[in-house]
């Protein structure tokens, strides 16, 4: 497949029509009677953003004449050599070339000439020459672009080979055959269909049994990722984490878990018959979950809560796994050397769920504060496992996940057990576009260009922070919105690793005594605080914004966030981040400040809400968020569903147990105002932060109870900015809503 790369050429006289200018676009000719596109252009403008285009170009010819040398006017080499600095801290491998006239690699500095791929002087050997020298360099590149398995499967696509296996579309000839489906293969086109193919095919590798292109692709990722396995997974983290289960846990194990784990780890628990032990984090009033303070890492804490758990009849026994959230949501990190100097050989496998964290092996920003990394040394005994989403902050495409394994001193990886595991939650028919992306995606972090893309995302992060903070400065006295993090940011560059670390007693974090050096802020996650309520969950009395209002205004002004909390949401800066993004953001929460403090009708700023919700048409952008948050500082809301998550979860029954009753049909419905005390067979998980609040064999506690019954309140009094609650089943009985969780029955 012939893929569009030009080859770009900078020289200031690419237009003139004096010798030199007319030297190069003769060259510029004969490189297009090759077959290859040229841009010209005529000067570096800002050397860093278009030092950014060498993911565009096949080659660089960088022009320079004989009066640019002089020592008098050394401007034109200057911009050179941090022109060729700029590309080569993004690309080590695409081809440079400078063309000048007589002078020689005598005359250029060796910092320059180092990175380049040959010297072409316009006046000795003929353009058309020149133009397949550079053209053959050009291709030789593009070649060495695509790792194993994406190449592997463009060649199979361009094939032209008629097939006669599944999919049943054929390439996407199906879609052909109708009307929709021609709607269909014109919105995803040829490509994206012929590489739609299934496990037949031989020359791409089998992904269930790692072998093939597929096999050197992950091993091509291990290396990448500096870990000694790498698995690529088709449907996402959540399966990730459940293979790592079913390869370590059996039923009855006793497995560590933090209490903020995603639910698939909860459904791993069910799903093995685990007997779990929660380690608690803290949480602010803003809502944002915190660190596992350090000292429930402790072996002694540990085997406490073994003591006191009474499904474990063997207390003596050592658990099978931890699995620690490594990226909470809003981004708090532990120091993994930390943890694994706590309790390597005391449990069997060390599991950091990574799915917010696959960017940190590649910059040094992140020192210990992920899994798997360059010189991390190794466990004596415990097996350590990161489970990535390559889909959520790097480019991966949705449900591209990989697990990553690095053995221990004394133990390995038994890599045929593992794939028993492996293929138990695997597709046999899985998507291919999904490998190519997790092939492409490790690809693309390779040295130096996953360093320096983790870099600008850092950087994009800083600069909202700082813009932030300086629209908040010229407001002075006025309202405006605050993103959480530490409070002394310099005004320039990538801050020390220091100033993101969570200090013990911080006000700004709220999360109270905290270990030295156990956990940091990760700066490309940002939460924005809106005004109403502050850390220590105290509400304003005069006005507040609760966050739902601003982000269904943003919205509707075509700005999707991640997250919603009561006073906070969510953005993330990944690598696919750009400056309009965040600015645009910026222009729009202005915009937001200035019809709320118009008060303008709901139906002129939400237009798509009212009309859906014609209750608030007429009432002003104020006065709802005024009622909104009336009914939050009335009920103490942010204490509330601080609380419900730190009260105490009594067990009952193992999880596994628990959701058994389901398949028998041994549970019940029962109404919220009947929880208290109930056993609960399903999870229920409050949206957000999406972190379960039980888990199956748990009974309700008042707190909890109380907390759903202000939900429903809160439900039926503004619909349309209802809390989600999954497990909360909603019935319609005599035109009233009412709402159930599915319990265990009493026996």
């Amino acid at each position: 497949m012939k893929f569009n790369f030009p080859i770009i050429i900078i020289d200031e006289d690419y237009r003139s029509d004096n010798s030199s200018g007319l030297g190069i676009r003769v060259l510029a000719k004969c490189i297009e009677k090759e077959d290859f596109e040229v841009i010209g252009v005529t000067s570096y403008i800002d050397l860093s953003s278009f030092a950014q285009q060498q993911s565009r170009a096949s080659a660089f010819i960088l022009a320079i004449d004989d009066e640019e040398f002089i020592e008098e006017n050394p401007k034109a080499l200057a911009s050179l050599s941090k022109f060729v600095e700029e590309i080569r801290y993004r690309n080590e491998e695409i081809p440079i070339f400078l063309h000048g006239e007589t002078r020689t690699s005598r005359h250029i500095p060796n910092s320059i000439l180092k990175e380049l791929n040959g010297f072409i002087h316009m006046y000795e050997d003929t353009p058309e020459f020149v133009a397949k020298f550079i053209v053959r360099e050009a291709k030789n590149y593009l070649d060495s672009l695509a790792p194993p398995f994406f190449k592997a499967l463009t060649h199979y696509a361009m094939d032209g080979s008629y097939s006669w296996h599944c999919p049943g579309h054929s390439g996407g000839v199906a879609f052909l055959k109708s009307p929709v489906g021609q709607m269909f293969h014109q919105f995803f086109g040829e490509n994206m269909l012929r590489a739609d193919v299934c496990n037949a095919v031989a020359e791409l590798g089998q992904l269930l049994d790692h072998t093939g292109p597929v096999e050197a692709s992950e091993k091509n990722a291990a290396r990448i990722y500096k870990a000694d396995h790498c698995y690529f997974v088709t449907n996402g983290t959540s399966t990730s984490n459940k293979m790592v289960w079913n390869y370590t846990v059996a039923p009855d194990d006793i497995v560590i878990v933090d209490r903020n784990c995603h639910k698939s780890v909860l459904h791993a628990i069910i799903m093995t018959g685990a007997i779990p032990i929660f380690l608690m984090p803290t949480r602010n009033h803003f809502g944002i979950i915190g660190p596992i303070p350090k000292e429930e890492f402790s072996w002694d804490r540990i085997k406490e809560k073994i003591e006191n758990n009474p499904f474990i009849k063997d207390k003596s026994a050592k658990p099978r796994v931890l699995t620690i959230t490594q990226s909470t949501y809003d981004g708090i990190l532990y120091n993994v050397e930390e943890i694994k100097e706590l309790l390597d050989g005391k449990i069997d496998v060390l599991h950091f769920d990574e799915a917010w964290l696959p960017h940190a092996s590649f910059h040094d920003f992140y020192g210990d504060y992920h899994a798997i990394g360059a010189d991390r040394p190794r466990c004596s005994e415990s097996l350590i496992f990161s489970t990535q989403s390559t889909h959520k902050l790097l480019a991966g495409l949705s449900q591209a996940s990989q697990i990553l394994v690095q053995d221990a001193l004394m133990n390995k990886l038994d890599k045929e057990l593992f794939n028993e595991s492996y293929l138990m939650h695997s597709s046999t028919s899985p998507q291919y576009s999904i490998i190519a992306s997790c092939d492409v995606a490790a690809a693309m972090m390779d040295e130096p260009g996953g360093t320096a893309l983790v870099e600008e995302s850092i950087m994009e992060a800083l600069d909202f922070r700082r813009a932030m903070r300086k629209v908040d400065q010229e407001w002075g006295d006025d309202w405006w919105f605050k993103v959480w993090g530490p409070d002394d940011l310099s005004e320039e560059g990538i801050e020390e690793r220091a100033a993101w670390m969570l200090n013990n007693n911080d006000k700004w974090h709220g999360f109270g005594k905290l270990a030295p050096n156990f956990n940091m802020l990760d700066p490309i996650k940002a939460t924005i605080i809106t005004p109403g309520l502050n850390v220590e969950g105290e509400f304003d009395s005069n006005f507040g914004i609760p966050a739902v209002i601003v982000t269904k205004y943003l919205a509707e002004h075509g700005i999707i966030v991640e997250k919603t909390g009561l006073y906070s949401f969510f953005i993330m800066f990944t690598i696919g981040i750009t400056k309009g993004r965040w600015n645009t953001l910026v222009a729009a929460l202005q915009q937001f400040k200035d019809d709320y403090n118009k008060n303008q009708p709901i139906w002129k700023v939400l237009p798509d809400f009212s009309q859906k919700y014609p209750k608030y048409e007429n009432i002003g952008l104020k006065d709802l968020s005024d009622q909104i948050h009336t009914v939050f500082k009335d009920n103490d809301i942010a204490r509330l569903t601080t609380e419900m998550y730190l009260s105490n979860m009594i067990p009952a029954m193992k999880p596994a147990t628990a959701f058994a009753k389901m398949a028998h049909k041994r549970i019940e419905r029962v109404p919220i105002d009947d929880l208290e005390g109930r056993i609960t067979a399903v999870l229920l998980t409050p949206y957000p932060p999406g972190i379960p609040l039980l888990v199956p064999g748990e009974r309700f506690n008042k707190i909890i109870v109380d907390y759903l019954k202000f939900a429903r309140s809160f439900n039926d009094k503004f619909p349309g900015f209802e809390s989600d609650n999954h497990g909360l089943i909603k019935n319609h009985i005599d035109g009233k809503l009412t709402y159930y969780v599915d319990c265990v029955i009493d026996e």
